[in-house]
């Protein structure tokens, strides 16, 4: 995983959902309710609840906000959401997958599918490019005052059973498989670390550079549009350059 930050792939959603935080609270409680209606709503038997848990906390959702949602999904009266993956390919084939949470499947895939028309792409079938991907557990933690100390962190994470660990630029990632992920986040949390982000990913085995103006354009705004539509839960890619 050496030679490219994943952390750069998903710094600029951030910044911009840190501003726009009332639309991440919402994307991430119809996870939520979708988890809790599949699993129920204890968190210690629901492994995907407890994940969301984290995420939403990693993207400062309130507490409060966590515990109304769960409980509405128990009383039956939350929408009734479901899971979509939609897989196409962006400006010189770039590798797309969508992650999506819908009322109604028809809306999402149209438009979805009129992203990446609009914006020199195309949706493909299903299973298209999944296999370049990998789903791994991603802790971000920042070093921006530079007094995290690598070494300390790097054998924490290790030992709470992380599977790789690399510095980049001004933060630290910590990747795991996926079953590990919140057992690292809890031995980092309880030695005192804060994070970015804390959450599941998809990794790309390859990475592809764009070097063509109007690809550079076009793949930067069908990231956008897509990151923007409230059916959208997650786009990963393998656009190396996209910061």
């Amino acid at each position: 995983m050496s030679g490219h930050s994943k952390w750069a792939n998903i710094k600029h959603k951030k910044e911009k959902t840190d501003a726009q935080r009332a639309k991440v609270f919402t994307k991430i409680g119809k996870e939520i309710t979708i988890a809790v209606k599949e699993g129920g709503g204890d968190p210690a038997s629901n492994a995907k609840l407890r994940d969301l848990i984290l995420k939403a906390k990693s993207n400062n959702v309130p507490n409060d906000n966590i515990e109304r949602t769960i409980k509405k999904a128990l009383g039956g009266t939350g929408e009734n959401y479901e899971e979509v993956v939609y897989e196409g390919y962006g400006p010189a084939g770039i590798a797309v997958i969508v992650e999506a949470t819908t009322d109604n499947r028809n809306r999402t895939a149209g438009n979805v599918r009129a992203y990446f028309s609009k914006y020199h792409g195309n949706m493909g079938q299903t299973g298209c490019v999944s296999f370049l991907f990998e789903d791994k557990g991603l802790i971000v933690i920042s070093n921006e005052d530079g007094d995290i100390d690598e070494d300390a962190l790097m054998e924490l994470s290790l030992e709470a059973g992380a599977s790789d660990f690399a510095a980049e630029g001004e933060v630290f990632e910590i990747y795991s498989e996926t079953d590990d992920l919140y057992a690292v986040q809890e031995a980092l949390k309880d030695a005192g670390y804060e994070f970015l982000s804390a959450e599941k990913t998809k990794i790309p085995s390859t990475y592809v550079t764009l070097d063509n103006e109007d690809d550079l354009k076009f793949m930067g705004l069908l990231i956008e549009k897509l990151e923007e539509d409230d059916d959208v839960m997650n786009v990963y890619h393998n656009w190396e350059n996209c910061d």
